[in-house]
């Protein structure tokens, strides 16, 4: 898929991998519908890189309605949907059972609803918008991209909600890319390690320091554009489909 053509819906893309993907889509050509919880956040990112490339949608991705109006919206602005990437996330660290009692479940199910629920919501409803384009040379309609975690493979403690809603990203990948294909439509997911984003950026840099030096090679925190970067191969290459790609520089996550 051509980049430069592309009219993308980013879910998180006012922030961390969301905001990194949006300014080098835009910077590549295309267009970008940021949808987003922080308006504040989400109307600058449009102020800087022009109304002409970019829309905001305030959208809660596990809402129905939320997510149809920001398509509609979308679809007003540049007549069509290219490929959807959704970023938008949140953790929750807590034990199973611990000092304070037992894990909260309405904690867990916020995490689920944001993560899983979200993703899948946004997912069904673009597709339907992506199933409308006329196919290209390759047959191709548009792209999903995903956003789960290495800890959808080595959870750590405290992360039973947080890697539940990313194993279950990775486990409807293949499924849903094979729901799709028929319509010319790829799906896959990136799954990335330790990276510097908003979950971390409260972290002293001592913290953050041994942190990156937990992986392997190279021995840091994995930048936003090195995510953007993959999100653009993936476009590019179409022969990528129904695959989970760590993006993790070999880190294998202990239990804490």
């Amino acid at each position: 898929m051509d980049i430069s053509k592309s009219v993308v819906i980013v879910t998180g893309g006012a922030s961390g991998l969301g905001e990194a993907t949006t300014r080098n889509i835009v910077s590549k050509g295309g267009k970008v519908v940021i949808l987003d919880l922080n308006a504040d956040r989400g109307l600058s990112l449009v102020d800087e890189l022009g109304e002409a490339n970019t829309l905001f949608a305030k959208t809660n991705v596990y809402e129905e309605e939320d997510v149809k109006s920001a398509l509609a919206q979308a679809i007003d602005k540049f007549g069509k949907i290219t490929a959807a990437v959704n970023c938008a996330g949140i953790g929750n660290a807590q034990k199973t059972y611990g000092r304070k009692g037992p894990f909260e479940l309405d904690g867990f199910k916020k995490v689920i609803n944001v993560n899983l629920i979200g993703t899948f919501n946004v997912i069904r409803l673009a597709a339907e918008k992506i199933a409308q384009n006329e196919p290209d040379e390759n047959g191709e309609r548009g792209v999903i991209v995903n956003t789960a975690s290495v800890a959808a493979f080595e959870g750590q403690i405290g992360q039973a909600a947080y890697s539940a809603s990313k194993g279950g990203i990775v486990g409807m990948t293949l499924p849903i890319a094979r729901d799709l294909a028929e319509l010319g439509i790829r799906v896959l997911t990136i799954a990335p390690g330790l990276f510097e984003t908003p979950l971390l950026g409260n972290a002293p840099e001592k913290v953050r320091k041994a942190l990156g030096e937990m992986v392997p090679f190279p021995q840091r925190l994995g930048q936003p554009h090195e995510y953007a970067h993959l999100v653009e191969s993936i476009f590019a290459n179409t022969m990528l489909n129904g695959e989970v790609i760590r993006l993790d520089g070999a880190i294998r996550m202990q239990p804490k």
